[in-house]
């Protein structure tokens, strides 16, 4: 599941990579501004996906 949702997360960054590429293209702020977002909620996806894998792997480790 956490590997899952990093790979959804590194597909939402490529996608807000390439969103940028095509406002730089184009001329297009708005298009940068919004892949610009997308890349950003993949960065913060791909981070809960790594903190909820670290609270899995806590809660299953014992304390001693």
């Amino acid at each position: 599941m956490v590997d899952t949702e990093k790979a959804k997360g590194k597909a939402e960054q490529l996608k807000g990579k390439a969103e940028q590429a095509v406002g730089k293209a184009t001329g297009s702020e708005e298009t940068q501004a919004r892949g610009k977002v997308d890349e950003a909620k993949g960065r913060i996806r791909q981070k809960a996906a790594d903190v909820k894998g670290k609270v899995k792997a806590a809660i299953k480790e014992p304390t001693s």
